[in-house]
């Protein structure tokens, strides 16, 4: 017999195994293919439930892929494709995970926001 909160889990929407939360750009919160940037830990369920803080999650070996895709040369030659203010949006938002971290934001990102 399955758990509430598993059933919950698995009826939420996701890409790569995370939810919307886990993804710098959410071009439309319900169509997965818009969600863009995936910088948490499949841990951010538990964030979701209340059990962890949200700074646990962080994905600390994806942000450097994210963080690159945001910048005009892009990751491996490829830059997002969002618009300038998602961009700069999801530049805020992981400089804050850095910042949260104690970690220095990478240039990229300071000359993003």
């Amino acid at each position: 017999m399955k758990s509430k909160v598993k059933e919950a889990i698995e009826k939420e929407k996701t890409k790569e195994g995370l939810p919307k939360e886990a993804f710098a750009i959410v071009g439309d919160p319900a169509d997965p293919e818009t969600w863009k940037l995936p910088h948490h830990t499949k841990a951010i369920f538990r964030y979701l439930q209340g059990r962890i803080d949200l700074e646990k999650t962080v994905d600390w070996d994806r942000m450097p892929a994210a963080v690159a895709a945001l910048s005009r040369g892009g990751y491996r030659g490829e830059r997002v494709q969002a618009s300038e203010e998602d961009i700069i949006r999801a530049a805020r938002h992981l400089a804050r995970h850095y910042e949260a971290a104690g970690k220095s934001a990478p240039d990229t990102l300071g000359a993003l926001i």
